[in-house]
């Protein structure tokens, strides 16, 4: 999140007001992000969030919005877009499309242990069941399309190791993208930005409790799997070297695999997509480190740390060891 264009107060009261949802009574710019204008919007009667979109068009946005309203009506905890009279959810302010989404309860875990990564994994696997019928289609516009389009923009500012690296890294999900494996990976709606920055627990009688996802500008259409390689890829890892953490990783894809069930192809592609997921961030963190916009509050990602995470998935790759169980309650082929 980060505040790109300044949004004036009588302007956001007044969508509120054709939302329908009480009067405005603070308005506050979102620290945190890269890509779109975020402010919290407080009213008399909840808590919500205001985002401006800087990059996306207003033909792109409807597949982001409607997945959203998808997953909410399906009980997956997400932002659930608010409707005006008409019943449209995509808004314009200060001349760029808006939307305005419920806040959700809870705060982010950005030390997650085991049971917060099996939490993770178990509604991971969730919302890409409920996401198996939403009708729209959008690519991951992150894909690897982008890398290929990308790699030369940021190879001149990199050393000749990093050159190196990068271009061995991109041939190697070119090849992996074109098997007939990969090809055949079940695929839906994902994520693909799901970092512990873009999940909420709330701290209840019973202990922590995953309340929440959001985020969910960067979704579109890909492999189930390359979700699950962005979360091991954050949830799993030692922040200091990438060095893959991997009780925490086995208990996150342990308690994906009992909801959905992973494939022989799956499991022997997940070293693979491991450091395709790696890639694809230091890529974009590259991208936007050394091309950054202009933006009050914004502060770019350091691209090394995920130039570390890409160097340990390709040096110790790592197989998770799935158990059938047949007791799992919504296990799924």
């Amino acid at each position: 999140m980060a505040v790109y264009t300044a949004v004036p107060f009588e302007a956001a009261a007044d969508l509120v007001t054709r939302l329908n949802i009480g009067t405005l009574t603070e308005l506050e710019g979102c620290k945190g992000g890269i890509e779109n204008t975020n402010y919290f919007a407080d009213t008399t009667r909840a808590h919500y969030v205001l985002t401006l979109f800087e990059r996306l068009s207003a033909e792109q946005l409807p597949f982001y919005l409607r997945l959203m309203q998808h997953l909410a009506a399906r009980g997956i905890p997400v932002p659930d877009p608010q409707a005006d009279a008409h019943g449209e959810i995509l808004h314009t302010l200060c001349g760029k499309p808006a939307a305005v989404v419920n806040r959700l309860r809870g705060g982010n875990r950005l030390a997650p242990d085991v049971d917060h990564c099996a939490q993770l994994g178990d509604m991971l696997a969730r919302m890409h069941l409920a996401g198996r019928d939403f009708e729209l289609h959008q690519p991951n516009l992150r894909g690897l399309a982008w890398w290929t389009e990308t790699v030369p923009v940021v190879k001149p500012y990199l050393s000749e190791p990093q050159r190196a690296l990068i271009e061995s890294e991109l041939a190697f999900a070119q090849h992996v993208a074109a098997s007939p494996a990969c090809a055949g990976l079940p695929r839906g709606p994902i994520h693909a930005d799901l970092f512990r920055d873009n999940v909420m627990f709330d701290d209840g009688p019973d202990g922590d409790r995953l309340s929440g996802l959001f985020d969910f500008y960067f979704a579109g259409v890909d492999t189930f799997l390359f979700d699950i390689a962005v979360c091991l890829n954050d949830w799993c890892i030692d922040l200091a070297s990438g060095r893959l953490e991997e009780e925490r990783a086995a208990a996150l894809v342990t308690a994906y695999h009992a909801v959905r069930a992973l494939s022989a192809d799956e499991q022997r592609l997940l070293p693979a997509m491991q450091r395709a997921g790696a890639l694809r961030f230091w890529i974009s963190r590259l991208w936007d480190w050394h091309l950054p916009r202009d933006a009050s509050m914004l502060t770019p990602h350091d691209p090394t740390h995920f130039e570390r995470v890409l160097r340990q998935r390709v040096e110790a790759p790592w197989h998770p060891a799935l158990a059938e169980s047949a007791a799992a309650p919504h296990r799924t082929a």
